[in-house]
């Protein structure tokens, strides 16, 4: 279809968005060569100098490849996974995998003014803001946005952070061990400012990876926001069936017995009601951590 002369992007805005959504979608698959000049100009109704510039966007941005002399084709994009439902850190993750994961720090500044969710999981507003950008072989991957309790990591440098991994420095550094947490994911647009960071387009669709993180006592350590480049990294989640599921079913000579008011006590039998049942406050007290433990595992500990 041409393209719409009221929209108030640039021509070959327009030109590029079709073609980048089509390789993204896979209508033109990776290693396919896209339609030629003069197919693309036809088909959006547009000059030579758009399709060209269009196709420059594409190029820089690393949709397309195109070698001097030959027609430009999808690129093939490299994709790098990631095991969501485990505290390690990306840096951990792919080292393990043989990838030298790069960071630059862009900030790392005190701040009163913390986004609600990390205000509420620390405790506090006495926070540190930290914001770096994750990339492999110069190719950007992640832009995070991490807060921490600034009494905890006051001693943080920027410099300790440059090609490392922050979960690292908060055990080998500050004693504190990131051991569970709960992580959630959504498909967001990518603001202009970490799209330029991580190499996409305006509005491009990003991964947003963002949860909080515990230490094995269970004091809170992070609260952390992370874009991903949707062509660059997968998520991985392991399954589990139900046979994993454990249920507990109660023993067959309670049921029919009067419920107590508060765990482990029953109605006196001066007050009309049932007897004591023995051992019911330890069988409560058992439930109740297994359920404490179920909980800590669905949440990644």
């Amino acid at each position: 279809m041409p393209v719409d002369r009221t929209d108030p992007r640039p021509l070959h805005a327009q030109v590029a968005g079709v073609l980048r959504a089509e390789i993204r979608d896979r209508s033109i698959a990776p290693g396919d060569t896209l339609p030629s000049e003069a197919a693309l100009r036809e088909r959006f109704g547009v000059s030579r100098s758009v399709v060209r510039q269009a196709l420059a966007t594409l190029e820089d941005e690393g949709s397309v490849r195109r070698i001097h002399g030959r027609a430009p084709v999808a690129a093939i994009p490299t994709e790098h996974h990631r095991l969501v439902q485990r505290v390690t850190g990306l840096f951990d993750q792919f080292s393990a995998e043989g990838l030298r994961l790069t960071t630059a720090v862009l900030s790392l500044e005190p701040s009163r003014s913390g986004v609600p969710a990390a205000v509420g999981h620390l405790g506090t507003r006495d926070l540190l803001r930290l914001e770096r950008v994750r990339s492999v072989d110069g190719d950007p991957l992640s832009y995070v946005r991490t807060w921490l309790p600034a009494e905890r990591f006051g001693g943080l440098d920027a410099a300790m952070l440059r090609d490392a991994s922050l979960h690292r420095l908060m055990e080998d550094r500050f004693g504190a061990v990131p051991t569970s947490g709960r992580r959630q994911i959504r498909a967001v647009p990518a603001d202009p400012r970490i799209a330029l960071e991580l190499g996409v387009a305006a509005e491009a669709p990003l991964l947003l990876l963002e949860g909080g993180t515990f230490d094995r006592d269970g004091t809170p350590l992070e609260w952390f926001e992370s874009w991903h480049r949707s062509d660059r990294v997968v998520f991985d989640i392991e399954a589990e069936g139900a046979s994993e599921q454990v249920r507990i079913t109660p023993d067959p000579s309670l049921i029919g017995r009067t419920a107590p008011e508060r765990p482990g006590t029953a109605p006196s039998p001066e007050a009309g009601g049932a007897a004591p049942v023995p051992g019911l406050e330890r069988a409560v007290e058992l439930a109740d951590g297994l359920r404490a433990e179920l909980a800590r595992l669905r949440d990644g500990g």
